[in-house]
């Protein structure tokens, strides 16, 4: 019964490897022999997984002018801003990402613990008889305990990352605050190597710089994914049964 029941199990999760790979199988299968395919441009807002950004926003209020300022409310300059504002503009976000992190523990702990006991050992007088039955054992040194422990441990981790990149994105929706939602997708092939990047998040209309540009630190909720698909990935990705084995394996 056990037997069966582990069969069923092990065959229950590598369905379930196939479901969530068989799409990027399927996909490779199709791509042998061929480099990868670029996808089409598309509507972010009308992609499968999106979903509209909604945070707490306070009461509106619309700017009042003044009757002879010579300023019109929001902008910057006697003429037209240039900069992204309302949903279909365009605005490059620069991606610079250099992260570095280090930690080291030490741990070392000892103790020590020793138990005697001396009694003033007697009995009737035949103290010595019972020493000599004992193998000339002393009856003044019958209990003496004594134990030692220790641990001693070291970690360390080092790690860096840097991600520099410009990306154009696309202002997809306009919260009532006046925050804009962005989101741009990139994918660039070299040879046979698809590689695609990703950026998604919340910015503020006053961190645009006035030549259209965002740095990736203002953006909240940031989304920014780098990655890539292709025959030097495949080499560097464990297959499937590696990955299932590794996920099922208790040792």
């Amino acid at each position: 019964m056990k037997a069966r029941s582990l069969v069923s199990h092990s065959a229950i999760i590598i369905a379930l490897g196939l479901s969530v790979s068989g799409c990027t199988f399927l996909e490779r299968l199709a791509e042998v022999g061929e480099p990868p395919k670029i996808s089409g441009i598309q509507d972010p807002t009308k992609s499968q997984n999106y979903t509209p950004v909604s945070l707490p926003m306070p009461t509106p209020t619309a700017p009042q002018p003044g009757a002879n300022s010579l300023w019109r409310p929001g902008a910057r300059a006697f003429f037209k801003d240039q900069r992204a504002t309302e949903i279909g503009d365009i605005l490059t976000v620069q991606v610079n990402i250099n992260e570095s992190g280090q930690l080291k523990n030490q741990t070392s702990t000892a103790t020590a613990n020793s138990e005697a006991a001396n009694p003033n050992f007697t009995m009737f007088g035949m103290e010595k008889s019972v020493g000599k039955v004992l193998g000339g054992a002393s009856t003044t040194d019958l209990f003496n305990f004594g134990s030692t422990s220790g641990l001693s441990g070291t970690g360390s981790m080092q790690r860096q990352e840097q991600v520099t990149v410009n990306l154009a994105a696309v202002i997809t929706q306009k919260l009532p605050n006046g925050n804009l939602v962005i989101s741009g997708r990139q994918e660039l092939r070299v040879n046979a190597e698809l590689r695609e990047l990703s950026v998604k998040g919340i910015i503020r209309p006053e961190d645009i710089a006035s030549n259209n540009t965002i740095s990736s630190n203002q953006i909240a909720e940031a989304r920014i994914s780098y990655g890539g698909r292709g025959t030097l990935s495949d080499v560097q990705t464990a297959r499937y049964g590696q990955q299932l084995f590794d996920l099922v394996a208790p040792f």
